[in-house]
């Protein structure tokens, strides 16, 4: 028996929502007996180790109780998807509106596939990507500023930059 993976998502999201927690990402790696089951939780306030460990008990039981898994040939990993977080899901974009992100693209923009500035916003499956999107700019780098406006089908991949 091998994994279901649809099943196995279905019950990632039913426990996470029941502890506050959003599911970023899942993933399954490898084959046979080397299988990780990788599931990647966020919440606004963040991520604690104790969501993380709470997460990967009740996940691990409940797939070996509901036969979603097999039992014993795979390690799961429960962790935060980390400062530099994908952004996968239109909601995703909405939250992090006025953050500064970096994008793959399907195909180039003005030559480039990849961008990177701050998403200034978010509506109808369009983002608006000021270029640069420095966080302390001149009037000078204001008024040169530019802004994109990128169908989410362009994006190819997304992630959050970290500012300290």
């Amino acid at each position: 028996m091998g994994f279901e993976l649809e099943r196995v998502r279905e019950i990632v999201e039913r426990v996470a929502a029941s502890s506050g927690l959003e599911v970023v990402e899942l993933e399954l790696r490898g084959m046979g007996k080397a299988q990780m089951l990788r599931i990647f939780i966020d919440k606004p306030q963040g991520v604690t180790h104790e969501d993380c460990a709470g997460l990967s008990r009740e996940v691990g039981t409940i797939l070996e109780v509901e036969d979603a898994a097999p039992p014993g040939s795979y390690v799961l990993e429960v962790s935060s998807p980390g400062l530099d977080r994908k952004l996968v899901r239109p909601a995703d974009y909405e939250r992090f509106t006025g953050s500064r992100i970096k994008l793959a693209m399907r195909q180039p923009v003005n030559g480039n596939r990849f961008l990177e500035g701050r998403l200034e916003s978010f509506h109808d499956g369009k983002l608006v990507l000021e270029l640069g999107g420095a966080r302390k700019k001149s009037r000078a780098a204001q008024e040169e500023s530019k802004k994109l406006e990128i169908s989410l089908a362009e994006v190819e991949k997304a992630n959050l930059v970290p500012e300290f």
